[in-house]
């Protein structure tokens, strides 16, 4: 008798997911876990991700990380779990109040070990403010999270930890004049000086940065529908690169003297540094709903592919290195069946029974 194989993700042997399940195959859950899959898929072709890191010019480049490194363990060892949508919880200590979930947390089935706590962007290339331009200056839109903004100032913390006194000298005095934090004329003269410290922890910690938010890409024939034939890929940004991110949009937003989406950001992970560095811990709840200066709090902030582009060029964005006929390869057991296509990646698949 012919074994039937089950719905599946390839290499997702041990997870809080049952991909038997049509639950499991929801848009929400399908943005973290194909690209969990897609990234050992990578390293079962012998490919690392893309690794955005920043240099001591405070410059993005980039460099590659194998998913091995990504993960904390190699994604072929019997002990990796996938736990999806759950709390990394080495950062709890660093925080009053409980700590967010993030897309996925890797750990150790071995001791329990929690090895990684990693933010999932699955985005779409090109996206509206660059599909009508040649395909070298095609960019993906990414939409950030107040949660992933905790996550990554949780990761500076790791290294200050036993180091606040250094993050204290690193943030001087000048800040004890600020008066009401919640009020943007008390805030917005100190915007440049938070933007100084930020870059100095940046150059404090160079030689530590780590992975904090996987970026997967998939491609489409400029605003069509269809795939491209190299359609899917990895990025995967540093806690630090992804702080350039939005500080170097900030720097140029100073003169305006109103307190945009970015310097908000900025502005949190700053008071977030500043409050661990008197204290060790930081409410980070607080933090980001009284600091709202007159905006949902519902995003961080979101940059189109114009902005994300000059970030992420090169030939890899140009050509995805996995082809359309693989995506066959990475949803296995009839999985795509299972699919709600509420998403412009779901329909594309489901709507698409020749790739598999």
């Amino acid at each position: 008798m012919i074994a039937v194989e089950k719905p599946s993700l390839f290499g997702i042997k041990h997870s809080n997911r049952d991909f038997t399940d049509r639950d499991a195959w929801g848009k929400n859950q399908f943005n973290s876990s194909f690209p969990a899959a897609l990234a050992t898929y990578l390293a079962h072709k012998n490919l690392a991700n893309v690794y955005i890191k920043l240099n001591e010019n405070l410059e993005t480049f980039h460099d590659f990380i194998a998913t091995e490194n990504l993960y904390g363990l190699s994604p072929t060892d019997e002990n990796l779990f996938y736990a999806f949508e759950s709390q990394f919880l080495p950062f709890q200590k660093f925080l009053i109040g409980n700590i967010p979930r993030v897309d996925l947390v890797t750990q150790n089935l071995t001791d329990g070990t929690s090895l990684r706590g990693l933010e999932i962007k699955l985005t779409a290339l090109p996206d509206n403010s660059t599909y009508f331009l040649t395909e070298e200056n095609f960019g993906c839109e990414i939409v950030v999270r107040p949660d992933t903004i905790v996550y990554l100032v949780c990761s500076l913390f790791s290294f200050f930890e036993n180091r606040r006194t250094e993050l204290q000298t690193i943030i001087g005095e000048d800040f004890e004049e600020i008066g009401e934090w919640t009020e943007p004329s008390a805030v917005i003269p100190y915007l440049g000086n938070m933007i100084r410290v930020i870059d100095e922890v940046s150059l404090a910690m160079l030689e530590f940065q780590t992975p904090i938010v996987i970026q997967p890409i998939w491609k489409t024939q400029g605003k069509t529908p269809k795939l491209a034939e190299n359609c899917l890929d990895v990025f995967v940004w540093s806690d630090l690169a992804f702080i350039r991110l939005f500080a170097k949009l900030a720097k140029s937003e100073l003169r305006e003297n109103k307190i945009t989406r970015q310097l908000r950001t900025l502005i949190w992970l700053f008071k977030m540094l500043y409050d661990f560095s008197k204290d060790g811990q930081v409410n980070h709840a607080r933090i980001i709903d009284s600091l709202s200066y007159n905006t949902k709090n519902d995003k961080a902030f979101a940059l189109s592919g114009r902005v994300t582009h000059q970030f992420m060029k090169g030939e890899i964005l140009s050509k995805p290195r996995i082809t359309k006929d693989e995506i066959k390869d990475i949803i296995l057991g009839g999985g795509q069946n299972l699919l709600s296509p509420e998403r412009r990646f779901d329909a594309i698949i489901f709507n698409s029974p020749d790739l598999f």
